[in-house]
């Protein structure tokens, strides 16, 4: 039967204590871990957010009825215990912070008991995520998510103040806006008072913080919730938090600037590791040409090389024919993998047409300086030798190569890196490498919507000598735009924001908007821009996403408390769910049904 805390006031957490505390009387509250009875004694491990700490339990300081609750415990009953703090018998544990000590417990209160726990409360557990997620307040209590949660704690109150001591304010804007059709899909908000329309929930504050910034708030930051209805993934929830920022009378190197040095500090101070400044930065082009990837992982080589030229006119039809439909050959060196099994090279192979590659040519050379390749029949001698020159090859490496249009090269054999990476244990968690990538493309060619649209979003300045291009050849349009990275993982992006009216004018024109259309999304901010509009540039930062990092996991839900699953849902809640249908005439809604791709219904 659960007790009450009357009398008692805890004095520390279970792990904020130590050797200068012995003799101290102290009062410590928390969930057992484990208990161990070993005859006349009890010994419990006592875990709260700190860490853990030893109780003894002993008779003839309890008394007969006390030591027998003890006797009783269980895994996360809570407990309230008053106690010696004690130098630990029978040696220290060097594993624990407090293992050189434990409580001789005088008095002992079970606040509330437990049933048997679904799964073990541990760290770095085996337990399926689906059954952790459905019980996420026991998965919370594990110590290294835990540790996770603390640390993303941690590095948002440096941000804060790091950025209050640089000027900026910190101001919020609304969760409730309009729809607009550039980017990702909306999730939308059905208004009862104006029947038959909705809000949106915003993907990002970028319209808000530029009109503050035609407000005069000059530096403005926010810790924002966005919102996305997209695919899921390891590093995108449907519901994300972001680090956004705005500022006035800047450009990129400004931007850069205070948030290298933000970078910086946070790392210095959550990890003890050094940012060497100024971080190196690299274009789109120079990044796809060489990683395949707008957000290239650094921590080591296996770089792509353009070998069209050397190709060119070979007798290998793959490689010729991408070069005549406008395409590229390239390839990666795999060095000292030229012994790979047949096995594990087909398997790459699938791998690669996972991207889209028709197939993947490769080449193996041996010690003896011989080869073994897929292709190697169709070209001579001399050619050969001139492709593994082109690619550095030497005896033991293992050449790879994909023909197709560039963005398909790019693709394959950007992730095809990746997983030779993972596969080689070559992805170090401990290094650290970040790299800003600029000018990026202004537009990219929807195929979907047959026309260009943004690559970031309308309102994105071109490059100065590239404003002539924006009518007539949209495609070789630069933006002064800017993502950070960080070993693989876009942490943030931002630009520098168009404010002359004939620039923003000729933007929508390019990305086939009328005046009307433009007016109908954008017509609230271009009016603000009618009234002086300060040059202004920002970022935004996926906080999860650096956490993630920087607690060294795979997935941003071990560093979100109550994370969704692939398909949006939350399993613990069982959200999204059925709603009363009293709501829904309020709203003026109703549910119809549906087909499905099994030909079955289902309502919508």
């Amino acid at each position: 039967m659960a007790e009450s805390m009357k009398g008692l006031k805890r004095t520390c957490r279970c792990a904020e204590l130590d050797e200068h505390n012995i003799g101290e009387t102290v009062t410590v509250m928390g969930w057992v871990q484990k208990t161990r009875n070993t005859g006349g004694l009890i010994f419990a491990d006592l875990r709260d957010r700190s860490g853990l700490l030893q109780i003894n339990f002993q008779e003839e300081r309890l008394g007969a009825a006390q030591f027998d609750k003890a006797y009783k415990l269980r895994s996360e009953h809570v407990i309230a215990v008053v106690g010696e703090v004690a130098a630990r018998e029978g040696g220290v544990n060097k594993n624990l912070k407090t293992g050189a000590i434990e409580i001789m417990a005088t008095e002992l209160r079970v606040l509330s008991e437990s049933e048997t726990p679904p799964f073990p409360i541990e760290s770095d557990s085996k337990t399926k995520e689906e059954l952790r997620l459905k019980y996420r307040f026991l998965d919370l209590r594990r110590p290294d998510l835990q540790q996770n949660l603390m640390m993303r704690s941690q590095i948002t109150t440096l941000i804060r103040q790091f950025l209050a001591d640089e000027g900026f304010l910190e101001i919020e804007t609304p969760m409730l806006t309009k729809s607009t059709p550039e980017g990702a899909r909306d999730y939308l908000v059905p208004s009862r008072v104006h029947p038959g329309n909705f809000y949106a929930l915003p993907q990002s504050p970028q319209l808000f913080k530029q009109l503050l910034m035609c407000s005069g708030y000059d530096r403005y930051f926010q810790i924002a919730r966005c919102f996305r209805d997209e695919d899921l993934r390891a590093d995108r929830q449907p519901e994300f938090t972001q680090v956004d920022m705005e500022l006035s009378f800047v450009d990129e190197e400004d931007v850069m600037d205070v948030n290298e040095r933000l970078l910086q500090k946070i790392f210095r101070e959550i990890l003890e590791v050094e940012i060497s400044l100024p971080i190196r930065r690299m274009t789109w082009q120079e990044a796809m040409d060489r990683f395949g990837s707008d957000k290239p992982d650094l921590r080591f080589g296996m770089e792509l090389k353009d070998v069209s030229d050397v190709v060119q006119g070979c007798g290998f039809g793959v490689f010729t024919g991408a070069l005549e439909n406008g395409g590229s050959v390239r390839g990666i060196n795999a060095k000292g993998q030229g012994a790979m099994p047949r096995k594990k090279i087909d398997a790459l192979v699938k791998y690669a047409k996972d991207f889209g590659a028709k197939g993947l040519a490769y080449l193996s050379i041996q010690e003896d300086g011989t080869y073994k390749s897929s292709f190697a029949k169709f070209m001579t001698e001399e050619e050969l030798q001139a492709l593994v020159a082109a690619m550095d090859g030497e005896a033991g490496d293992l050449l790879l190569f994909a023909a197709d249009q560039n963005k398909i090269v790019w693709d394959v054999l950007g992730n095809l890196r990746l997983e030779i990476a993972r596969n080689l244990e070559l992805l170090d968690k401990n290094d650290y490498q970040f790299v800003w990538v600029t000018e990026f493309p202004e537009f990219e060619y929807s195929e979907e919507q047959g026309r260009y649209v943004a690559m970031h979003h309308p309102f994105t300045m071109p490059m100065e000598e590239d404003i002539p291009l924006l009518k007539d050849h949209p495609e070789q349009v630069r933006a002064r735009a800017y993502d950070i990275v960080l070993n693989g993982t876009e942490l943030g992006g931002g630009s520098v924001r168009i404010h002359q009216d004939d620039v923003q004018e000729t933007m929508f024109e390019a990305l086939g908007f009328t005046k009307e259309q433009a007016g109908e999304q954008f017509g609230f901010l271009l009016e603000a821009f009618r009234y002086g509009v300060p040059p202004h540039a920002g970022l935004a930062y996926g906080l999860d996403r650096l956490v993630m990092l920087m607690a060294k996991e795979d997935s941003i839900r071990d560093v979100i408390a109550f994370p969704k699953v692939k398909d949006a849902s939350c399993l613990m809640t069982e959200a999204p769910n059925v709603v009363d249908g009293k709501q829904l005439d309020e709203l003026c809604l109703e549910i119809r049904e549906a087909e499905i791709a099994d030909g079955g219904k289902a309502e919508v």
